[in-house]
């Protein structure tokens, strides 16, 4: 067996001995207070990135570019892994993570902006991204790097997804939809690590939601206000 793996199983043996009497109380079922959907990437933690070591507290859900719907034949609904801890286990927060450098982004960038040439799979997810993205694409700033031009893009792919769930039918209004990006890279200012809220329930302005949310003003930021 590849030592990658045989350092696997010895990193879970730590883990089973940790957390083994974690499991007592969710033999039978769960109520996570939060499903959060993050980016499919090796550098964002998701349940490290929030400090969990509590099993049953966090329903997580990843793909690249942190997308929230598919495509069914009736048209686009909320992603099933996404609805399915809101419908079922009274799960009332729904968390979008976005992440700095974000390659889905990036890719779907360059989609839209020029050729691309991907496998299929992956070109499939991009054309799941490029119908939020390419207004936004239209509207960035003239004088953006490539690189400041994704981050923004980011910010924005973050907000058409929350757009998403806050817009349809199957989220009900009781649940809070909350758009956040990670950010390794100092883009936002603060240590490489932080999460920063960018979206709340749709609202974007900064000043207004610092306003509305003063408990986590200090976390509240934007790079792209549009």
């Amino acid at each position: 067996m590849n030592q990658t793996l045989v350092d696997l199983l010895a990193r879970n043996a730590d883990h089973a001995a940790e957390f083994d009497g974690l499991f007592d109380d969710l033999q039978d079922s769960q109520h996570p207070a939060v499903v959060t959907v993050c980016c499919s990437d090796s550098r964002v933690l998701q349940d490290h990135m929030w400090g969990n070591d509590e099993p049953g507290h966090i329903f997580t859900c990843s793909n690249i570019g942190n997308r929230v719907g598919q495509r069914t034949d009736p048209g686009q609904v909320v992603a099933g892994d996404v609805l399915y801890p809101v419908e079922h286990t009274g799960t009332d927060t729904v968390v979008v993570v976005g992440h700095t450098g974000c390659g889905a982004v990036t890719a779907t960038y360059d989609a839209i902006t020029g050729a691309v040439s991907e496998p299929p799979g992956i070109e499939h997810c991009i054309g799941l991204l490029s119908p939020h993205l390419e207004s936004g694409v239209e509207r960035l700033p003239d004088d953006l790097d490539r690189a400041e031009a994704i981050n923004h893009l980011v910010e924005y792919n973050v907000d058409r997804q929350v757009d998403l769930l806050v817009g349809s039918n199957e989220i009900p209004d009781t649940v809070d939809v909350v758009g956040v990006v990670y950010d390794f890279q100092d883009v936002y200012g603060g240590r490489r690590g932080e999460v920063h809220v960018v979206n709340v329930d749709g609202e974007t302005d900064t000043e207004q939601l610092r306003d509305t949310h003063a408990n986590v003003a200090d976390r509240i930021d934007r790079i792209w206000h549009y």
